[in-house]
């Protein structure tokens, strides 16, 4: 749920950062403009008056003056018309070792063997 949840967080500041959420109101304005005009007018002249420049609804004019304000709010330098290339060099393969000290055997000294008896051998069986 976490990992859900950071996803869906970075992906919203995502699109907040690169002005998509413009254009998302920008597509509910066309589609809002779409379903009222094909109400008194066939689809095709619904979609053809949408989409011709010299009718704007508020809600496009609106979209259009806030990309604009946002375009002219960034400093100039912060607008680049080249790539951004991103180059990682390999980092060496680092493997730490621990040094041998010396191999451990089970032995009757250590902790978990000193107050224990030896298994009886042959094991015991079963009375019938």
């Amino acid at each position: 749920m976490r990992r859900k949840l950071s996803l869906i967080t970075m992906l919203t500041a995502w699109l907040l950062a690169t002005g998509s959420h413009w254009d998302l109101v920008q597509t509910f304005a066309w589609g809002r403009m779409i379903a009222n005009y094909s109400q008194s007018m066939s689809l095709a002249q619904a979609v053809k008056l949408t989409f011709t420049p010299d009718n704007l609804c508020g809600v496009c004019e609106s979209v259009s003056e806030a990309k604009q304000h946002q375009d002219s709010a960034l400093p100039s330098d912060a607008k680049s018309t080249g790539k951004i290339l991103m180059v990682f060099q390999p980092q060496p393969v680092f493997f730490a070792t621990l040094p041998v000290i010396g191999k451990w055997t089970p032995s009757v000294t250590s902790p978990v063997m000193r107050d224990r008896s030896p298994p009886p051998v042959p094991p015991p069986r079963e009375l019938v």
